[in-house]
C-alpha cells in the first residue's frame, strides 16, 4: 500500500513478496516511476530513508517481505542566481548572440553548490536580463555548455528566438563555423 501525506511530504510503503530480498533503491525506482534511480539513491544517501523506523544510507540495502519503508521528500529550497562581476572573454557580441571564449575551471551555470561564480552570473551582472528564457532560471541564455576542466566557446541567446534557432542547429548538428 502506499500512503501520501501532502503535509510533509512523506510516502510509506510495505514491501510485497516480490521484493523479498531485493536492494530498496531498485523496490522504490519500481513504485516511484517519476525519480530516476539516481535521484532515488541520492535521498537514501541523504538519510531520507526509513526502514523499519530507522535511517538507512545505503541504496543496495536488502529489504524483506512486510518491511516498511518512509521516504521523506525534503522542501525544495528557493535559489536566487545573484549577478556577479565575473570577467568573460567576449569574442562576439550583436542583438542576439554573445559567443564567449570559456576558460577550464570554469563552471557554466549554477549548480552542486556553485552558485555565485559561473558564467550565468557573469552574463547577468553584464546584460541584466537581456539573455534568453528558453533555458530555464538557472541557464539564462545559455544555448549548450561544456564541462568546468573544458576550454571552448559556448554561445549564448539574447532572445528567444535565437535560442530557438540555435538549439536547433546544434540538435541537427548543422551549426556553421563563424569563419566559413
Amino acid at each position: 500500500y502506499i500512503k501520501w501525506f501532502m503535509i510533509k511530504k512523506i510516502l510509506d510503503f510495505k514491501v510485497p513478496s516480490s521484493f523479498d530480498e531485493k536492494r530498496i533503491d531498485k523496490f522504490l525506482q519500481s513504485q516511484i516511476k517519476e525519480l530516476s534511480r539516481t535521484k532515488l539513491q541520492a535521498l537514501i544517501e541523504n538519510g531520507e530513508v526509513k526502514l523499519n523506523n530507522v535511517i538507512i544510507t545505503n541504496a543496495s540495502k536488502k529489504i524483506k517481505e512486510q518491511d516498511v519503508i518512509n521516504i521523506n521528500f525534503p522542501l525544495a529550497k528557493e535559489i536566487h542566481i545573484k549577478p556577479n562581476k565575473i570577467p568573460l572573454d567576449i569574442l562576439f557580441e550583436d542583438s542576439d548572440v554573445i559567443v564567449i571564449n570559456k576558460s577550464s575551471g570554469v563552471v557554466v551555470h549554477p549548480g552542486a553548490g556553485n552558485y555565485e561564480n559561473t558564467v550565468v552570473n557573469g552574463l547577468l551582472y553584464k546584460y541584466k536580463n537581456n539573455l534568453s528564457n528558453l533555458g530555464g532560471k538557472f541557464r539564462p541564455g545559455i544555448v549548450h555548455r561544456i564541462d568546468k576542466d573544458t576550454s571552448g566557446v559556448i554561445v549564448v541567446a539574447r532572445n528567444d528566438f535565437s535560442h530557438a534557432f540555435l538549439s536547433e542547429q546544434f540538435s541537427k548538428h548543422t551549426i556553421k563555423r563563424f569563419y566559413e
